[in-house]
């Protein structure tokens, strides 16, 4: 199954200019940990960035900075972690340890922005799977149980 069909399409966004300050407010009206960071280029949305919660935190907040001042340009991160829509689920998650990140865009062929893959995404994704394979085994063991009776 391709990342495409389980990202996230409804992804926060936000500008290099854009305040720390902006960002935290997006986060915290959306319910999310992080905000990617997007130019324009030529009428699509390519993501360049990414700020976390954790980003303020370190960054902003435990120097105490002004986070009024401070852009998210200034602490994204910038080596940013990609994948195209038709990415494999399992390919995405070997990509994300290799890589060390909890979240990843997701591309189409032009690096537009599709949505975003988180490891909750995957966490809740692996686990209905799993429950369904335990539900198989439950199921097949009641069949077992019915027919030698």
């Amino acid at each position: 199954m391709p990342v495409s069909e389980i990202c996230n399409r409804e992804v926060v966004v936000v500008e290099r200019n854009d305040t720390a300050l902006e960002a935290a407010k997006l986060m915290r009206q959306h319910h999310v940990g992080d905000v990617l960071v997007v130019e324009d280029r030529n009428g699509i949305r390519v993501p360049v960035g990414i700020v976390t919660d954790r980003d303020l935190i370190m960054e902003i907040m435990a120097p105490e900075l002004d986070d009024t001042v401070i852009t998210v340009g200034d602490i994204m991160t910038q080596e940013l972690v990609t994948v195209k829509g038709s990415t494999g689920i399992f390919e995405a998650i070997q990509y994300m340890r290799q890589k060390a990140v909890r979240r990843l865009p997701i591309v189409n062929d032009s690096g537009g922005l599709i949505g975003i893959l988180t490891l909750d995404d995957l966490l809740e994704l692996l686990s209905e799977e799993l429950l369904e394979i335990a539900k198989l085994v439950r199921n097949e063991q009641q069949k077992e149980t019915r027919s030698r009776r």
